[in-house]
């Protein structure tokens, strides 16, 4: 069976969310996986979203490893915080040795992974573009998508290495964003200067909301389709290269015709 580990923050419902549509998926036979741990750097006590999540993969009678980030750097001498995170991921596979695990999915984990981790796991993260499209938040992601007057995005799954969003494309869905429903809004935004509307409306403008709202319903499916694909052997992470079935190296799995009609 392949093993996968979740790392998660548990901020909120969307991490939530995250952990049921992929153990979903597992339970009823679409992804032939097994979720062989979750590791939470927070602790029971610290929120109340928090402890909802624990209680969640407790129910699901998953392996549950946690490690507060927070009171690890606080119980840290003071001469030490700037290499406070190596110090942590050391603690954090130190505990996490034993699984074996064949993939590590970033799942809502709100911390930057380092180089010894990276190097000690294969880990994989969404961000909300295509291959090669804006990097930052979702956010930033859009907004330049709109002052690019870009034609498509998508989501992607990218290899986790220490530099943020700057790992190789894992796999990913594509959309486009002109002709229908998007070419109404576009032609709002041409009314007045872009700088203006941002200004005034910020992310509530319709073609902003539009795109966000084509993007997410992208995501859970993109997660558990590269965890598919992954435990298919459809993709495979060799010397820190995406390569397919054959061993060949390619810039991303396209998921789209895949991902395409769950979502519409």
């Amino acid at each position: 069976m392949y093993r996968i580990g979740w790392f998660s923050s548990g901020r909120g419902s969307g991490s939530r969310a995250l952990l049921t549509t992929m153990h979903q998926s597992i339970d009823q036979g679409e992804v032939k996986a097994e979720i062989a741990f979750v590791f939470c750097n927070r602790e029971a006590g610290q929120s109340e979203e928090t402890d909802r999540f624990l209680d969640m993969v407790k129910s699901y009678n998953i392996p549950l490893v946690c490690l507060s980030s927070i009171k690890f750097r606080e119980s840290l001498d003071t001469s030490l915080l700037p290499e406070w995170r190596i110090h942590y991921d050391r603690e954090v596979m130190l505990r996490l040795q034993k699984f074996h695990v064949e993939l590590c999915v970033l799942a809502g984990y709100m911390l930057v992974v380092g180089a010894e981790m990276c190097r000690n796991f294969t880990m994989i993260n969404l961000h909300p573009a295509e291959p090669g499209g804006p990097k930052g938040t979702w956010r930033e992601v859009i907004w330049e998508l709109i002052e690019n007057q870009a034609d498509r995005t998508g989501v992607m799954m990218h290899l986790v290495t220490p530099e943020l969003d700057e790992g190789p494309p894992v796999a990913y869905s594509n959309f486009n964003i002109k002709g229908d429903p998007f070419d109404i809004h576009w032609q709002n935004l041409k009314r007045e200067p872009m700088e203006a509307i941002k200004a005034r409306e910020g992310d509530e403008i319709d073609l902003f909301n539009l795109i966000r709202k084509h993007g997410l319903k992208r995501e859970f499916p993109l997660i558990v389709s590269t965890v598919k694909a992954f435990s298919e052997g459809r993709i495979k992470v060799q010397k820190g290269q995406i390569v397919d079935s054959s061993g060949n190296s390619i810039k991303g799995y396209d998921l789209t015709e895949e991902i395409d009609p769950i979502v519409s």
